[in-house]
């Protein structure tokens, strides 16, 4: 298929008429191939996106943080999730590649995917305004919206476990390295996490100190009863 042809079937799968095709043959088309890139739409489009999407968590999560809200939203617009949507709509089969990244299957990769899903953001905020990517990219959203945990849970262990320490008006707990093994390349942390109040304490193992910290609060948050 020609690009414009290309950009044709993606405004069929948006179900969107665009008013500058011209747009959408950009947004297709990689940095590898000849002509104008996506490269810069895929900058606006993860605004549009930033926003969108900030708005809609705003309204959902009425009581969470501003750390709660920014958790949330990597959630939906990391690499992976943007890529999932992308191949979703068999967005890679409509990019327009060069001939080296069609022979190593570019078309498949994650960040590929992911930057084209923006760039289309791009053209469709360009083309018809915010509301145009509330109505035709909004709805993919929702399915992931509905299935996010709650705010609280998506904090890190080591800061889960300190909150509710606090809010107990209980001591802090006390980390402490047990044992480093391995290679110095190489080293597995053995970290002890004990909580004086409640007479626990408990281990966790990890590349580095602070991931077996995590790991470690993770393990007192079950010996407290706190899923």
């Amino acid at each position: 298929m020609t690009p414009n042809e290309q950009a044709r079937v993606l405004a069929a799968r948006l179900r969107y008429e665009p008013r500058d095709p011209a747009l959408f043959v950009v947004a297709l088309t990689h940095r590898s191939a000849e002509g104008p890139n996506n490269e810069r739409l895929e900058f606006l489009g993860d605004s549009v996106l930033n926003l969108m999407l900030s708005e809609r968590l705003y309204r959902e999560f009425p009581s969470a943080s501003e750390g709660d809200l920014s958790r949330l939203r990597a959630r939906l617009v990391s690499e992976e999730p943007l890529a999932d949507l992308a191949s979703a709509m068999s967005l890679g089969e409509m990019l327009l590649l060069g001939s080296g990244e069609l022979k190593t299957g570019g078309f498949r990769r994650q960040s590929i995917l992911a930057d084209a899903f923006e760039a289309v953001c791009g053209a469709l905020y360009l083309d018809g305004g915010l509301e145009s990517v509330r109505s035709q990219i909004g709805p993919m959203f929702e399915p992931r919206i509905a299935a996010l945990p709650e705010p609280s849970t998506l904090k890190d262990p080591k800061t889960r476990l300190q909150e509710h320490l606090q809010a107990n008006g209980w001591a802090l707990p006390v980390y402490a390295v047990k044992r480093t093994s391995g290679e110095p390349h190489a080293q597995v942390f053995l970290v002890s996490c004990a909580v004086p109040h409640a007479a626990v304490e408990t281990e966790g193992e990890g590349p580095s100190r602070r991931r077996a910290e995590q790991v470690a609060a993770q393990a007192a948050l079950g010996a407290l009863g706190i899923s």
